[in-house]
C-alpha cells in the first residue's frame, strides 16, 4: 500500500499538458514549420487524406490551459516529439520501458482500457480495496470512471499516468495499435 507522501505525489504530480504545448511548439519551431504543417505530421495524413479522424490544432493550442486531454490525441503527439508519457509527469523518470510502440503508418496508437482495467482490478483485488479507495489513491479520478474502463472506449491525461503509477507499470504497456 502507498504511504501517504506517494500518494500525495500521486494526486499532485500529473501530466503536465502545458509542457506538452511547449515542446511541441519548439519542435515545430526547431524543424521550422507551420502549425498547419505540424498538425498533418502529427496526425500522418497529407492535406487530402479524410479518412482518419485528424486532431484539430484547437485542441493542440487548447493543452495550455486544460487540465485534462483525450488519451489518444496526446499519444499521437508524444509520437511525434519521439517522448514518453512519462517525460512530461514531474519527478519521474523515463526509461526505455516507457517507450511508446512503434505502429504501422496507417495505424494510430491507441490505449486499451480494457487492458487498463483488468490490471487496475487484479491490483485492487490483491490489495483487498474496493473502487472508491482505489480512485482514493490514485486522485483524480472516480470509481465509476474507473469501472466503466471496463467497456472501452476512451480515456486521458493525467489520468493515465497516475493510473500507471498506481500500477507500477508504463504507460506504454497500456496502448495498442488500431485504424482509425
Amino acid at each position: 500500500m502507498f504511504g501517504a507522501t506517494e500518494m500525495a505525489l500521486t494526486r499532485r504530480d500529473g501530466f503536465n499538458l502545458a509542457a506538452l504545448y511547449a515542446a511541441l511548439d519548439t519542435q515545430r519551431q526547431i524543424r521550422g514549420i507551420t502549425w498547419q504543417q505540424a498538425m498533418r505530421e502529427i496526425n500522418g495524413t497529407s492535406e487530402h487524406d479524410s479518412s482518419v479522424h485528424p486532431i484539430t490544432l484547437s485542441t493542440v493550442s487548447g493543452l495550455r490551459v486544460k487540465a485534462v486531454a483525450e488519451g489518444d490525441g496526446v499519444l499521437q503527439m508524444l509520437r511525434w516529439l519521439n517522448r514518453t508519457p512519462e517525460s512530461f509527469v514531474p519527478g519521474c523518470e523515463a526509461s526505455e520501458a516507457h517507450q511508446l510502440p512503434a505502429v504501422p503508418a496507417d495505424h494510430v496508437l491507441r490505449f486499451d482500457t480494457r487492458k487498463w482495467y483488468a490490471a487496475l482490478d487484479a491490483h485492487r483485488i490483491a490489495r483487498g480495496l474496493t473502487w472508491r479507495h482505489v480512485a482514493r489513491e490514485i486522485g483524480g479520478m472516480s470509481a465509476a470512471s474507473l469501472t466503466h474502463l471496463k467497456q472501452g472506449g476512451r480515456t486521458g491525461f493525467p489520468q493515465v499516468t497516475r493510473m500507471a503509477r498506481w500500477l507500477g507499470q508504463p504507460v506504454a504497456h497500456f496502448t495498442r495499435a488500431s485504424k482509425w
